[in-house]
């Protein structure tokens, strides 16, 4: 079984800046793509960036050049620097990450638990 654990969320003033961390245990041969999503207070859960295990990331517009994703491999953890926070990106964040769990078997999904981020004054 693998464990992604999330931390760093908490309250921040508009204009702040916050540094999520995930990291992964268990039995893992390798991960692969890692994400982070947030789900607002009475709305869906919607992706917020992704990096592959090459580096290569992508983010949703409403986060592109305030947010930046980045992942240790050494440490199967992935982060999420957080800056020029507003009001609206207050929701639970959650990490995702597809692993596999030992050589040549197909790769699983797992989740973390979440963790909150509050933007207010």
């Amino acid at each position: 079984q693998v464990q992604l654990v999330e931390s760093g969320g908490g309250l921040v003033q508009p204009g702040g800046s916050l540094r999520l961390s995930c990291a992964a245990s268990g039995s893992i041969f390798s991960i692969e793509a890692m994400r982070w999503y947030r789900q607002p207070p009475g709305k869906p859960r919607e992706l917020v960036a992704a990096i592959t295990r090459g580096g290569s990331t992508n983010y949703a517009d409403s986060v592109k050049g305030r947010f930046t994703i980045s992942r240790d491999n050494a440490k199967n953890t992935v982060y999420l620097q957080m800056d020029s926070l507003e009001p609206e990106d207050t929701a639970v964040y959650y990490c995702n990450a597809h692993v596999i769990p030992r050589y040549s078997q197909p790769t699983f999904s797992f989740w973390g638990q979440g963790t909150q981020v509050t933007v207010s004054s």
